[in-house]
């Protein structure tokens, strides 16, 4: 796990820019001896800004950037001249991504679209310059304001992948062999749990010129949202998805029951997922002749589209594509 490029959780300490100082300065030129105050503002502090970027699909570009300091406002000078602002810095994210204090857990940002910006951390304002407090009754101010100190805290980063299909099963239940026929993804497959370690993305093409995206999330056991198997790790995913498709081999020892399990979790870890739209699939089809289907059938949950697919010989999967497609438009 610790090679992985897939990163969807970063800790941050951030830090904006101090606002500059306002200048206090009189003016003095020649003939004109007593020309006032002419102190000019400082400038303001940068600021950190989130920035949505859809080529990005994890946090890894910030993984090792432990510090993120923007730089402070310039002071001001004399003839009004005003501070140079201190320089933005833009931090691009992948869609998705969360932005939360760390002491307090509270959501300060939420990026969901592409060039979406989202200031995380506000730089201090610049002082005013004493132009600025010049006034009838006090014509010589020989002060001004200084800047305003920038803020500074822990910030974790959490990316929620945003997908329009999440993938949900038990381990080999053949969700990374689905994904591989359907799309172009090239996720890892094999004939042992936990194949999949990280979640992955392939986009669906569906009547020519239509697609939908579709993500397959690593396998869940009973008691995930307790921290079993990969955990709660991989569950928040599943919030973002726009519906779910469950599958269950044809050969587990009761599809009802497992797939009661499946909706448990995810009640157990937010009941609001069970609101989500969703599809079974029995997956193996291949295993099964007519007669086993039609047994099988009989089992099968009354409140759930049920189909019958293979992703060895393709049955079922051109119509599970056009019900994923009909059932999210």
């Amino acid at each position: 796990m610790s090679n992985s490029n897939f990163v969807d959780y970063v800790k941050l300490f951030c830090r904006s820019g101090d606002g500059g100082r306002g200048s206090v300065h009189l003016r003095r030129e020649k003939y004109i001896p007593k020309g006032g105050p002419d102190g000019g503002d400082g400038g303001r502090g940068g600021d950190i800004i989130l920035r949505g970027n859809s080529q990005y699909w994890t946090l890894i570009h910030l993984k090792y950037r432990k510090h993120i300091r923007a730089e402070n406002g310039e002071k001001g000078s004399g003839a009004l001249r005003h501070g140079s602002d201190g320089k933005d810095i833009y931090l691009d994210v992948p869609l998705g991504t969360i932005a939360r204090i760390s002491d307090s857990d509270e959501i300060v940002a939420e990026i969901t679209a592409h060039g979406e910006e989202k200031i995380l951390v506000k730089g201090g304002r610049g002082g005013m310059g004493n132009a600025f407090f010049k006034s009838a009754t006090n014509q010589t101010p020989r002060y001004s304001q200084p800047g305003e100190p920038g803020s500074e805290n822990w910030y974790i980063l959490e990316l929620k992948i945003l997908a329009d299909v999440g993938l949900v099963g038990f381990p080999n239940a053949g969700k990374s062999t689905l994904l591989s026929v359907i799309s172009a993804a090239k996720p890892k497959i094999a004939d042992y749990p936990f194949t999949t370690l990280e979640p992955n993305l392939g986009i669906v093409s569906v009547f020519g010129d239509k697609s939908f995206v579709v993500a397959d999330i690593p396998g869940i056991i009973e008691g995930a949202h307790e921290g079993k198997g990969l955990g709660i790790r991989f569950l928040k995913h599943i919030e973002r998805n726009s519906m779910l498709l469950f599958m269950i081999p044809c050969d587990s020892k009761e599809i009802s029951k497992e797939y009661r399990i499946l909706l448990n979790e995810l009640k157990e870890y937010n009941p609001e997922l069970l609101d989500k739209e969703r599809v079974l699939a029995i997956t193996k089809a291949d295993l099964l002749d007519s007669e086993l289907e039609k047994i099988i059938k009989k089992e099968l949950p009354k409140k759930v589209k049920c189909l019958f697919i293979s992703s060895i010989t393709g049955k079922g999967i051109s119509e599970l594509k056009e019900l994923l497609w009909k059932t999210l438009n």
